[in-house]
């Protein structure tokens, strides 16, 4: 079965049904804004999976500000794969 991710700037569910973020090939600012506009949508408690292409340095104090707490996870060679969740209370 062929899995090739969606275009960039799109979102997708893997087979354990987390949220997945592909950003990569867009400009910036478009990557911090296409991810924050996504966090202020999410109800679910499970973490989200984001595809970058560089490391979002801005991006690190947005997400705390937020609530959210990033690790940054294996990826593909060039890709900046992030993991994010919620900060528990």
């Amino acid at each position: 079965m062929d899995r090739t991710p969606p275009p960039p700037g799109k979102d997708w569910r893997d087979a354990a049904g987390i949220l997945h973020i592909d950003v990569r090939g867009l400009g910036p600012p478009l990557p911090m804004v296409a991810i924050l506009a996504r966090l202020e949508q999410w109800t679910e408690s499970g973490p989200i999976i984001v595809h970058h292409e560089r490391e979002p340095i801005y991006l690190y104090p947005e997400l705390a500000s937020r609530g959210w707490v990033h690790c940054r996870i294996p990826g593909e060679p060039g890709e900046v794969r992030l993991k994010l969740t919620r900060h528990a209370p």
